[in-house]
Formats: structure tokens, C-alpha cells, sequence
């Protein structure tokens, strides 16, 4: 029996678990969910329509819903806080790091998020608040508070005494942090080092003390370089004075280059990189018209100077002059589809048990946009050429290709990728393929017909 990927397994999951939703089988969904950890409850969220999130969100055990929390993305957690009490967002909080903690409270309106931390108890408040006083991007904005300390005067035996009391270790502990009495940074001491030593031995004889300390302020990409460029698992953030903050783990810093990755990717194309797959079409058609906008400017201005030479040519000119703009528009449109849908199917938000959902979903934002360039583009060319007629065959034009650039930016990557074909690499190529053939054959084939 042939074995299946993770991300066939993912959506194999997630079309169980829309099966037994759409059928009512609620009680049956929350035991499917209680058995999956935070990171596939957070991906059956993003891979899921805007409307059965609220639905899937309450079936999801209370107590790892915080966990959940820390793995979506910031515009789907964004959606769900929105209908949660602040209470009840301060209860979810219990147990969060402090880092995940202020970055899901950044993502709330002021005024809900003084509630929450109206909330919580003095400790947990003073912790949330030192790390929302730093820059999001940030050392500081990134670290956790939670951390061991221990003197340089204590023995190896007392350091074991007080672990076993403690009785659990922060996640991601490689090493402890040695301090004085003022709190000020000495150095690390590697938990292999606390473990393997003997029980009399003095902790300053087990202190590294050439561990590189991070200043609150530094950008977090740089924080990113240093733990590639030294191979940390951990690194301590000190102030000014060398009072230490807090840690920063390898897992937040893995977040951090995928984020830098998705952004570069997202960015090429106009995107932001925390988009919502499932997004409502009001607010994709939104966040992407300001491209296809910017788009449209910089093709008018080749077209203006194209123009320019407009004499030497008859009306048939004007419109291989014209024609330039409808495959542009369409290319941007498409690759903008493109970039979304190859980023969902990488991140395995995207397969064949949601595919027509999103289809539909594009299919409407590239009607939606094509009516408004349309309607606008109609306008600038019947005013410049005093041509109804002309206006209204671009206009014609230019919805048809947004609507099947909408159509193929979906489309190419779900079929390449079921022929083992990497989307990334060949789904740019035929889709700007089709987006120049079909805009051409629209606007010059309705210009044959209507001008002829």
C-alpha cells in the first residue's frame, strides 16, 4: 500500500472533519479534534471557509485553544479573537508564552486589549506588559521571560535540588543563565554541563562566559543571522546595563526566517504576507486592487508615450497601442492568484477538499476587479479618444481576462502540482501564456467584430 504524504494526510483530515461539520456531526468533529495537536487544529482553521471557522473554533477543547492561538496566522487568529470576551481571551491566555502572548494581544484593539490585561493576575500582567513595551520586531518584542536563573556560588547539587522542586523545565532549555545579585548577565551554563558534573562542583567553574548577549532593541532579523551564523539554540536578551530580560529560542527564530521567506514570496506579487487564503472576496478584492492600481498607472504611461507616435499609424494602430494594457492587467491579476494559491499548498492549506471553494472564491475577485478596472479604464479611453465604442471593447476585454486570470491562478498550480510539477517553478510561465492569449484574442477578436 502505497504510503501518502503529510500534506495528503492533512487534507484527508480536513475533508473528514468538513464532511462531519456540513452533516451536523458535531460531538463526532470534537473528538476528530481533540485528538490533533495545536499545529494541525491551526491548520484545519486556515484551510477552512471564513463561516465554519466560529463553528470549529467552539468545538475545539478550551484548554488547548491559547496553543492554537500562538499557531495561526495573524489574520485568522485576528477573525477569531474579534468574537471572543476579553475574558475569555484572558482565560485562553492562561499558559501562553509571554512572547506568543503579546503578539496575539497586538493583534486587538486598544480598548479590548486593556481588558485583557484587566484581566489577568499581577504577575502574568507585568510580564505581558514589559514585552509589549518593546518594538514587535524586535529582540525584545520575541523573547521570553521565562527563564532559569542561578548564582555563580552555588553548587552543581543545590542547582539539582532546586530543578527537582521546580519540577519542570521551560521549553527549548539548553542552558541556564548565571546572574549576580543585581540581576546582571555572567554568563551560561549548559544543562549537559549540570547534569554530567559532580554534585560539588562550583557553578562558576562551569560558566561560559564568551555566549554573545542581545540587546532588546536589535532587529529581529539580525537576531535571526546571529543564530544561523553560531548555530544557538538559545540566546539571552540584557539590557543596557547587563541586566538580563529574558531568552530567545530556536523556535521563535525558525518562525522568523519562515515569515522573512513568505513575505519575500508574497511581496513579489503585491500580498501581504499574513493573507488569508479563504479570505472574504470584499476584502481580497481590497488588498489587491492597490497593485493592480499602481499597475494600471505604469501601463497608461507606456501607452501615453506609445502615443505619442499615434499620426503615423490608422485606427488599427490605436488599438495594438491599447492592447498592451489588457494582457498586463491580466498578468498581475493572475499572478497575484498564483502566488496565494502555491503558498497555500506549500503551507498544505490548500488541496483537493477545498479547491472549488476557493475557486468560486477567486473566480468572484476577478470579476469583482475586472468590473471596477474596467468601468475605469472604459471611462480614460472614451474621454482621450472621444470613442464610446473603444471604451466599451478594452473595458469587455479587460473583464473577461481578470475573470480567467482569476480562474488560472487556481487552476495551473492544483493541476501541476497533481502531475508532480512544481508550481513555483512553471505556473508563472503559463499563466502569463494565457492571460496574454485570452486578453488579445478578447479585445482584438470584439474589435474585429464591432469596428470592422
Amino acid at each position: 500500500m502505497p504510503e501518502i504524504s503529510e500534506q495528503e494526510y492533512n487534507q484527508q483530515r480536513l475533508q473528514e472533519v468538513n464532511e462531519a461539520l456540513g452533516s451536523g456531526m458535531f460531538v463526532y468533529v470534537r473528538k476528530l479534534l481533540q485528538q490533533l495537536p495545536a499545529y494541525d487544529l491551526a491548520l484545519i482553521l486556515e484551510s477552512s471557509t471564513v463561516k465554519s471557522r466560529p463553528v470549529l473554533w467552539q468545538l475545539i477543547d478550551p484548554d488547548h485553544q491559547g496553543e492554537v492561538l500562538e499557531e495561526l496566522n495573524e489574520e485568522v487568529r485576528k477573525g477569531i479573537l474579534k468574537s471572543m470576551r476579553p475574558e475569555k481571551v484572558a482565560e485562553v491566555a492562561e499558559g501562553m508564552d509571554v512572547d506568543d502572548l503579546a503578539e496575539v494581544l497586538r493583534t486587538l484593539p486598544d480598548s479590548v486589549y486593556q481588558k485583557v490585561l484587566q484581566s489577568m493576575d499581577t504577575q502574568d500582567r507585568a510580564r505581558v506588559e514589559t514585552a509589549l513595551s518593546f518594538e514587535e520586531d524586535t529582540a525584545g518584542g520575541i523573547m521570553n521571560t521565562d527563564t532559569i536563573t542561578i548564582r555563580p556560588d552555588v553548587s552543581v547539587d543545590v542547582v539539582l535540588r532546586y530543578l527537582r522542586l521546580k519540577g519542570e523545565l521551560p521549553e527549548a532549555t539548553d542552558s541556564f543563565y548565571v546572574v549576580d545579585r543585581h540581576d546582571r548577565f555572567i554568563g551560561s551554563v549548559s544543562l549537559s554541563a549540570i547534569v554530567t558534573s559532580k554534585p560539588e562542583t562550583v557553578v562558576s567553574n562551569l560558566i561560559d562566559a564568551d555566549i554573545e548577549a542581545v540587546a532588546p532593541d536589535m532587529p529581529e532579523n539580525d537576531v535571526a543571522a546571529l543564530f544561523e551564523r553560531y548555530d544557538w539554540l538559545s540566546a539571552p536578551v540584557v539590557d543596557e546595563e547587563g541586566r538580563l530580560l529574558g531568552r530567545i529560542t530556536i523556535d521563535d527564530v525558525i518562525d522568523i526566517i519562515r515569515e522573512e521567506a513568505e513575505h519575500s514570496m508574497m511581496s513579489m506579487a503585491g500580498l501581504d504576507d499574513e493573507a488569508d487564503t479563504f479570505a472574504p472576496v470584499i476584502k481580497s478584492t481590497r488588498q489587491r486592487s492597490v497593485w493592480l492600481g499602481v499597475n494600471l498607472i505604469t501601463a497608461l504611461l507606456a501607452v501615453a508615450v506609445t502615443s505619442m507616435f499615434e499620426g503615423l499609424f490608422s485606427q488599427l494602430a490605436i488599438l495594438a497601442v491599447l492592447n498592451s494594457l489588457v494582457p498586463s492587467m491580466g498578468g498581475v491579476a493572475g499572478n497575484q492568484t498564483l502566488t496565494l494559491v502555491i503558498r497555500g499548498i506549500a503551507l498544505g492549506h490548500v488541496g483537493d477538499s477545498n479547491a472549488r471553494s476557493l475557486l468560486y472564491k477567486e473566480l468572484a475577485v476577478g470579476f469583482l476587479n475586472g468590473l471596477i478596472w474596467a468601468f475605469l479604464i472604459a471611462t480614460v479611453v472614451a474621454v482621450w479618444k472621444q470613442d464610446l465604442t473603444l471604451g466599451g471593447i478594452i473595458a469587455f476585454a479587460m473583464l473577461m481576462n481578470l475573470t480567467a486570470a482569476g480562474i488560472a491562478g487556481v487552476t495551473i498550480p492544483l493541476m501541476l502540482k497533481r502531475m508532480h510539477i512544481d508550481p513555483a517553478l512553471a505556473g508563472s510561465v503559463i499563466l502569463t501564456t494565457i492571460t496574454d492569449v485570452v486578453g488579445i484574442f478578447a479585445f482584438l477578436g470584439t474589435a474585429t467584430l464591432l469596428l470592422s
